[in-house]
């Protein structure tokens, strides 16, 4: 490719709504071109960028077994109505109506669609195990579109779907699955993690996301750095203290805290450490009649260490909130606590309420607590003598770095991660809503058990700008660059001889299928090599007048501080080597 005959569009400035580095830089690059809020064009560019996450998707997807086939973008409702998903999904699914007044949805994913064609086309066990995915475009109607395409509205993705007989079957395709995605971002060359991730109210436990490293991201990453151990923040388990709750050594108090409504600023007027404060969380559930109507409402009260976070997740699991919970309104909470949020606590209370603590909250002695009174708190609060023992206890918080890690293996430490695949059981969540069987080998019908396999192809590209570019620009890994190789002659157009050795170089690297651009457009070489760094093309040859007389040239890869010279007769051998490496 010569770069006259292909469109290089790059900019000096970001423009001003790019608010990451992946936004700003394939912006500048050229890479892509805002249309709407959350909608982009791929550039060329940046399309042979994405053509390249797809081609390793592909291979890495065949190689496992499965079946490439598409389904539409635009999908009719009432398959969304079976599952009940055209009215549960909110917002985010664009609904749309056609002509005749019909109801359709621009897809978000496809498990609807595909568990319909497997209904009509596996009948039988003999036709199992069946893995089908498609490349496709996907919308979200996503409240506040940002990031660029970290989290936009429309986009592609690789969508993949297991069916198998039974239980013991499909978590053989599963980890099939989770090699294939393994080796794919092996291939990609980036800095990634296969962390355990929670998998909500379809239970069980297979479910993994592939976080691409980087510190930008908005995912929180768990690990042990002495173990195999990784989860996100969602699925990983606070451990219980090993320690047994001290003895009460200090009389409770209602102490004045005049105008201090948090933790931190009661800590800090008491002269004492954060973590011997708790903090009230004020929860409630609803029960709704057949009108939708609320009959009865249940308030529950969650005490976490004052230097933790309450963890929703884990929350929702609990027996009694793992149907839905809400945080509970002003007036509820006056009802039963007598004081405004700020001043909370689980003593004196005015009306009953369920108390959930957490475990490092149920061994702790002679802690802090709002007095349900404003401007005072309690302090020197101990379990049984001053309240009774929790109703639950439950871990129901994030984890924080050095605590122990759940393998036993060592204490765990985080790090940021942005999501670019998931691997996920499903069970027969779908196929049991759909109908969807096969014939046993009894001869009775059952459900299907699968899975669901994604990868945001459009995402990954953003994902590995984060984690590899500099002032310059972005760092493509070999695998995923547009270009892995730019010539750049200087002076191309006033000599013979820089433009013979320039294009004889290109054709021997296209004849050796290195996917190479020459750039022929005559730019200064400052403007010349900012162009490239700004796109991130990993290796660089310079050819100049110069060093043609001594047979050399110049060669830097994107990451290197200076060039290095280089015979002429050598380069396409250091380059095939480096490509090879």
């Amino acid at each position: 490719m010569k770069a006259s005959q292909f469109l290089i569009t790059t900019l000096k400035e970001a423009p001003a709504d790019a608010e990451v580095v992946s936004h700003q830089l394939m912006t500048r690059a050229g890479m892509v071109k805002k249309l709407g809020a959350g909608i982009y064009s791929y550039m060329p560019m940046g399309l042979r960028v994405i053509h390249k996450v797809e081609a390793i998707v592909r291979e890495e997807m065949n190689r496992a077994g499965a079946v490439e086939l598409t389904m539409p973008v635009i999908q009719p409702a009432e398959l969304w109505q079976e599952t009940g998903r055209f009215e549960k999904m909110g917002p985010e699914l664009l609904r749309i109506k056609d002509r005749h007044g019909r109801d359709f949805v621009v897809q978000p994913t496809s498990e609807e669609v595909i568990t319909d064609i497997a209904r009509q086309e596996l009948r039988s066990y003999k036709q199992l195990p069946k893995n089908l995915y498609q490349i496709q475009t996907k919308f979200r109607d996503e409240r506040r579109p940002r990031f660029g395409l970290m989290r936009g509205r429309e986009f592609t993705m690789k969508d993949a779907y297991s069916f198998d007989r039974d239980g013991d079957a499909a978590q053989v395709s599963y980890q099939k699955m989770a090699g294939a995605y393994r080796r794919i971002f092996d291939r990609f060359g980036l800095r990634y993690r296969a962390v355990a991730a929670d998998s909500g109210a379809i239970g069980g436990d297979l479910s993994e996301e592939f976080q691409v490293i980087a510190a930008t991201g908005e995912d929180a990453i768990v690990y042990c750095p002495t173990s195999d151990y990784a989860a996100n923040m969602e699925k990983a388990e606070a451990l219980a203290p090993v320690c047994a709750r001290p003895a009460a050594v200090s009389p409770m108090v209602k102490t004045p805290t005049p105008g201090k409504s948090t933790c931190a600023d009661v800590a800090e007027l008491l002269g004492v450490p954060l973590a011997r404060t708790v903090k009230s969380l004020v929860l409630a559930t609803d029960e709704i009649n057949e009108r939708d109507e609320i009959v009865k409402s249940r308030i529950w009260l969650l005490l976490l260490r004052g230097d933790h976070d309450m963890n929703e997740v884990k929350v929702g699991k609990l027996p009694g909130l793992d149907l839905g919970f809400r945080f509970a309104t002003v007036p509820e909470i006056e009802a039963h606590f007598g004081s405004k949020p700020g001043y909370l606590g689980p003593v004196n209370l005015k009306q009953p309420v369920q108390v959930i603590a957490d475990r490092e909250v149920a061994v702790m002695a002679d802690w802090i607590c709002g007095a349900n009174e404003p401007d005072f708190h309690m302090t020197g609060v101990n379990w049984g003598r001053d309240l009774p023992e929790p109703d639950v206890v439950a871990d129901i918080r994030n984890v924080v770095e050095g605590d122990a890690s759940p393998d036993g293996q060592g204490v765990l430490a985080i790090e940021r991660g942005i999501e670019v695949g998931h691997v996920f059981y499903l069970g027969t969540k779908y196929s049991r809503a759909m109908g969807a069987t096969f014939l046993g080998e009894d001869g009775k019908p059952a459900h299907f058990e699968m899975g669901c396999y994604g990868i945001g192809i459009t995402r990954l590209p953003a994902a590995a700008i984060e984690q590899n570019h500099d002032e310059r620009g972005i760092i493509w890994p070999d695998a995923l660059a547009p270009f892995t190789v730019v010539i750049c002659p200087i002076g191309m157009d006033r000599s013979a001889e820089v433009k013979a050795a320039a294009e004889q170089l290109h054709a021997d690297l296209v004849a050796a299928g290195v996917d190479v651009i020459l750039d022929d457009r005559g730019e200064r070489p400052g403007a010349m090599f900012a162009d490239w760094e700004l796109i991130g093309v990993p290796h660089r040859v310079t050819i100049g007048d110069r060093g043609l007389k001594t047979g050399q040239v110049e060669y830097q890869h994107r990451r290197d501080a200076a060039a290095t010279q280089v015979a002429l007769a050598d380069v396409l051998t250091l380059l095939k080597g480096k490509l090879g490496a």
